[in-house]
């Protein structure tokens, strides 16, 4: 499995291309649909599904253009529809936990809420695409509507318990950087850290 991370706009969003062989996924594509074709189409790649990790306008900005040419509804958990601003007929809501089977991709829903009511993070193998929850040493902001902290708090738990070779891939590239793994989030990420230390009030 292949990932490459897009980087769009002017909020360094990461949109990812996810594909094996010649079948692709998109997480989160926003912002520049045609830099996001022309990427498709240089590799070769059939487009089979596209996932929101929530509903902001910065993940899902001008992604409606690209679900209509190619003929797609976008996954995106049904708390955050309204949020998103995207019109029913673009978009395949769930509720809570799920796995989706997509050609040759089996993709992990996992509620995360906290940045936003229905944010979830995507698991992919060992890949793990968090969104606004988790940054490398950081989360998302909880000062938003449809935030809230203690939500959050749970979230950090629960990605704690992932495996630790797990690799996240989150939805900014603030500072330059992306890409963390499970295992060093534990040890370094003060947000995460705190959530474990606290478990016991929080759970």
């Amino acid at each position: 499995m292949n990932i490459d991370v897009l980087e769009l706009g002017p909020m360094a969003n990461c949109t990812y291309l996810v594909s094996q062989d010649k079948d692709a996924l998109l997480i989160d594509p926003a912002w520049d649909m045609n830099y996001i074709e022309h990427t498709l189409k240089e590799k070769g790649l059939n487009l089979l599904g596209v996932f929101f990790t929530h509903g902001h306008f910065d993940h899902v900005k001008e992604s409606a253009q690209l679900l209509q040419s190619h003929g797609l509804k976008a996954y995106i958990e049904e708390n955050d529809i309204i949020l998103s601003g995207l019109p029913a007929e673009v978009l395949h809501p769930y509720r809570g936990e799920q796995t989706f089977q997509v050609g040759p991709f089996t993709v992990h829903a996992i509620p995360t809420p906290g940045h936003t009511a229905g944010g979830v993070c995507l698991q992919i193998g060992e890949a793990l695409f968090t969104g606004d929850t988790l940054f490398p040493g950081a989360c998302g902001r909880v000062d938003l509507p449809s935030s809230d902290p203690r939500e959050m708090r749970k979230s950090l738990l629960k990605l704690s318990k992932l495996p630790e070779e797990t690799r996240i891939f989150a939805g900014h590239s603030y500072g330059g950087k992306c890409s963390s793994y499970i295992g060093q989030e534990r040890l370094k990420n003060p947000f995460m850290r705190n959530a474990i230390k606290d478990e016991k009030v929080i759970s």
